[in-house]
């Protein structure tokens, strides 16, 4: 057995790549951070009844867990960063206000959430805490598509729903709670025959309604439809009208789809869903909601909306190559080049000094240019096989 070989869905990153997601990480916080958005960073490790708490079992099954030599305690690696932040707010900072905050970290899954991806993932993110209105939904969303974007991003789709559709609907139509899952299911896999069989026996109203979920999905007129199809209680109206707000605010920053069937994560969130796609890839780039309930677990619920995104696969997705190359130096003890070199460096040029005896691996060196001493003036020239 080979004992350089790692994990299946684990791997190292390698230059350039390892670079181009460093400097992602860097600008994305700092676009966060003009935002007035403020950098936490919660442990890897934490006992695993607060890791989970208020998460649902989604996030149970993929969590490794471990026993604490210290305590005997059951402990979890995160498997995501949104509920540490959680309890920051609620417990550390404890803000009666408004409250951004951002963060950056890795993340780790027992497996992987689709093919060819990777069990550790370096998860950024962005959450708003204190304002239950749509505008923080906006401002969240506006947010995540311009982090895409400065990571290369282009051609972006923006798929939105509400879980106060299915929830709004649950109620109307007084379906007990042991056919929840089940039709969850059903519509997430937007099986239609079975949302049939499941809503055999209900009233027309609610049938019709259930059934008619998996095909509301396209542009804006997809609401029209809905205000016209579905039941107009308090809940699915205040759901409806809060898509329609968001669209409205965010047309021309993406391509906007609305989606009434989208329940991701519905026992986790609270209202709107979103997740960001890009051109023909298919896997979700980015993702998010509203998840006022989160904090209710930390003894202090708040109204909350946030994002997060795996910069990891969209800095490996979405690589471009660096602009300029590195420029090669002479090793020599000589106080102009010294001096040359520093002066390059300060201005972020990549200079590499060539050891003696390495001439012949040049081309490993990412170098374009050279410095050349030209009557004891040190210059940048091109480097020429």
């Amino acid at each position: 057995m080979h004992n350089w070989l790692l994990p299946e869905y684990i791997e190292d990153l390698l230059p350039p790549v390892a670079w181009r997601l460093e400097y992602l990480r860097l600008s994305t916080l700092n676009m966060f951070r003009t935002h007035g958005y403020e950098l936490v960073t919660p442990p890897m490790l934490e006992y695993l009844e607060s890791l989970l708490t208020g998460t649902g079992s989604d996030l149970d099954t993929r969590t490794f867990k471990l026993v604490d030599q210290l305590s005997g305690r059951m402990m979890g690696l995160r498997a995501d960063i949104t509920p540490q932040v959680a309890r920051i707010d609620a417990h550390l900072l404890n803000h009666q206000g408004v409250t951004r905050l951002c963060y950056a970290g890795v993340v780790v899954h027992t497996l992987p959430e689709g093919m060819n991806r990777s069990r550790e993932l370096l998860q950024v993110g962005a959450e708003l805490y204190g304002h239950s209105g749509y505008e923080a939904d906006v401002e969240i969303q506006r947010l995540m598509l311009d982090a895409l974007a400065l990571a290369g991003v282009s051609d972006l789709y923006l798929d939105i729903g509400h879980v106060g559709v299915f929830g709004g609907l649950m109620a109307y139509g007084h379906v007990p709670a042991e056919k929840e899952a089940a039709l969850f299911q059903a519509l997430q896999a937007k099986d239609t025959p079975a949302i049939r069989d499941l809503t055999h026996g209900m009233d027309e109203a609610t049938r019709a309604a259930f059934t008619a979920l998996p095909t509301l999905y396209g542009g804006v007129e997809v609401l029209d439809e809905a205000f016209q199809i579905l039941p107009s209680s308090l809940e699915i109206t205040q759901a409806l009208e809060q898509l329609r707000a968001i669209e409205n605010e965010l047309k021309g920053s993406a391509k906007i789809n609305i989606d009434l069937a989208e329940l991701r994560g519905y026992h986790y969130h609270s209202g709107v869903v979103f997740s960001a796609y890009a051109g023909t890839h298919t896997n979700v780039l980015a993702q998010g909601g509203r998840y006022d309930e989160v904090g209710k677990a930390f003894g202090r619920a708040r109204p909350a909306t946030g994002f997060s995104l795996d910069l990891r696969e969209i800095a490996t997705l979405f690589w471009r190559s660096p602009g300029s190359k590195g420029i090669l130096a002479p090793y020599l003890k000589n106080a102009k080049l010294a001096q040359k070199i520093q002066q390059l460096r300060s201005s972020g040029e990549i200079v590499v000094v060539e050891l003696a005896g390495h001439e012949a691996d040049r081309s490993e060196l990412n170098c374009d240019r050279i410095l050349l001493d030209n009557k004891g003036e040190w210059e940048v020239a091109p480097l020429t096989k």
